[in-house]
């Protein structure tokens, strides 16, 4: 393939991120790693016995692919089922009950959704099947609090201060599970003794698989004194509505199951796409456009500028060993970005808004954006960038550091038509970014 060219830089970063989410695609993946054979599900290395129907929760931002392609999978063998997403689908499923959640912040519908699965799964026996569907989303869209004076109001005023306060989502989700009863385990808890099999769709960091939607079905490796620490050091307690804050001014917070716990030990787990599935599938994409691509990403989770400069660094070091050809640098994670303005943005694109200033003249191009099609309160993805984005930019009278502070990145690249408008992928494997770097 002929070397790719600086000018269509932008349009290749665009390309490759859509071919991977292409090759991520739920229902693509699902019929790849789930088989029924005779009455047995394969989910990985994972089986069950289907002699008897299965019951089946689907929560998340996958929840109605993954839900739909179960059954599928199954030929329609479902006892019955519980959906809650994002969205309703156009054709639900025949003996599924659907809910809208809420998502960044729980909604009226999080909580039906959350009490109809609790009804779904209750009182079962060690004979009766629960297969969870389990995605990235969830501690939003799915919630019933574990002291029942919590209010909606009161939920809806912590996960915003979690959301805007800078934390990572494995240190948001501790706090979640240690408040609510259908997280840390809990949701697993209430379908003792019943055999469970997980599948879920990691939008955390690897090894952190307890923490996607808060681990409803998983024992929390967290204790008491993390919350309870996390808590301090993001400086939130103060910020918790008052029937929260007092459980932790009094330390009289519920420790979650851990592990270990024999309530768990007839549940299985299988882990369906992660952050690692997009990268290899990006930069297999980006080998085919001809990029030499850096060997071993490492893992890039932190404040949006030094992953940035580290990112850039990483790539300008490539573009060095490899002189005369184009080089790519592929990444997964969350970078964190504290909420600072009243604007309209998210973590990807005030990302690309601030590697933008750091790569003007030069041919380079970066994109980040999130495989759940959503990028903080925007409704983009997340925005692509190059290095004249800062001339054009300057042009129009567009002051990226104003943008920044008043965290209205989405504004600024909306003006340049520069942002990753892909809608809902009904699914997440937290953000991809690209670099590229051009000879």
């Amino acid at each position: 393939m002929a070397s790719p060219i600086y000018r269509n830089g932008k349009e290749i970063a665009a390309q490759a991120f859509l071919q991977t989410l292409a090759e991520i695609d739920i229902r693509h993946t699902m019929l790849r790693k789930v088989h029924r054979k005779g009455e047995t599900l394969e989910a990985g290395s994972e089986a069950v016995d289907l002699t008897r129907a299965p019951r089946v929760v689907a929560l998340g931002k996958a929840a109605n692919r993954m839900a739909a392609s179960l059954v599928e999978i199954l030929d329609g063998r479902v006892e019955r089922g519980v959906v809650v997403s994002p969205s309703l689908p156009p054709k639900p499923l025949p003996n599924f009950h659907y809910f809208q959640g809420g998502h960044p912040y729980p909604t009226a519908g999080s909580l039906e959704g959350a009490e109809a699965a609790l009804r779904l799964i209750s009182g079962l026996s060690e004979e009766d099947l629960v297969i969870f569907l389990i995605s990235g989303g969830g501690s939003a869209l799915f919630e019933k609090p574990l002291d029942p004076t919590v209010t909606l109001p009161d939920l809806v005023d912590l996960h915003r201060a979690l959301v805007t306060g800078g934390l990572p989502i494995e240190a948001m989700n501790v706090i979640r599970k240690h408040l609510s009863a259908v997280k840390g385990g809990r949701l697993a808890l209430a379908a003792y003794p019943a055999r469970q099999l997980t599948i879920f769709v990691s939008d955390v960091p690897e090894g952190w698989a307890a923490v996607v939607a808060s681990g409803p079905t998983m024992p929390d490796p967290a204790s008491l004194d993390d919350c309870y620490a996390i808590a301090r050091r993001y400086q939130l307690i103060e910020r918790f509505p008052a029937s929260i804050r007092r459980s932790f001014e009094s330390r009289t917070l519920e420790p979650a199951p851990h592990p270990g716990d024999p309530r768990f030990h007839n549940a299985k787990y299988f882990c369906l796409l992660s952050s690692q599935d997009a990268v290899a599938a990006a930069r297999a994409v980006l080998e085919r456009f001809g990029f030499r691509l850096q060997p071993a990403p490492s893992p890039w989770d932190g404040d949006f500028r030094q992953i940035a400069d580290r990112q850039m660094e990483a790539l300008e070091a490539l573009a060095q060993a490899h002189p005369g050809e184009p080089v790519a640098l592929v990444a997964g994670g969350e970078v964190t970005c504290p909420v600072t303005g009243s604007g309209t943005g998210g973590r990807n694109q005030a990302y690309v808004l601030y590697a933008a200033t750091r790569i003007a003249g030069r041919k380079r191009v970066v994109l980040s954006a999130g495989t759940d099609g959503r990028d903080g309160n925007s409704p983009s993805a997340g925005a692509v960038g190059d290095g004249q984005t800062l001339f054009r930019a300057r042009a129009l009278g567009l002051d990226p550091d104003r943008y920044l502070a008043e965290s209205d990145s989405y504004y600024f690249f909306r003006t340049l038509g520069d942002t990753m408008d892909v809608g809902f992928t009904d699914n997440n494997v937290r953000d991809l970014r690209l670099w590229l770097g051009f000879p």
